[in-house]
């Protein structure tokens, strides 16, 4: 998929399959949430409305209350590439998000997905 058709799908339209990769792995929306928070500064409600309203990804991130000064910290590959090599910096902060979801899925617990630089 093009970059500007990624970056057009609406947040809501790709929650649900967070949701779902979560729970079928055995963790819960809430850890999920925790974790998207953790990456865009979103409370609950401030996340519950993007939702709602449903924002393209672009401006999901672009209104993100402030992203996590850490997210230098997520390193690894996503669909063959690199988080840390990605120029494009939106298309990168989508990509954190994929990783760290990832992680979430594959069972790292909650302290290593949300990265301290201690």
């Amino acid at each position: 998929m093009k970059p500007d058709k990624v970056f057009a799908l609406t947040f809501a339209s790709v929650y649900p399959h967070y949701v779902k990769k979560a729970e079928t792995k055995g963790r819960t929306k809430e850890e999920l949430d925790e974790i998207i928070r953790w990456l865009t500064g979103y409370s609950e409600a401030g996340l519950a409305k993007v939702i709602n309203d449903k924002v393209d990804l672009r401006t999901f991130f672009e209104k993100a209350p402030k992203m996590n000064p850490n997210t230098h910290l997520i390193k690894g590959v996503v669909c063959g590439i690199r988080v840390e090599d990605i120029e494009d910096p939106l298309m990168q902060k989508i990509r954190y998000m994929d990783k760290l979801i990832d992680e979430l899925a594959k069972g790292k617990k909650m302290e290593k997905i949300l990265r301290s630089s201690e």
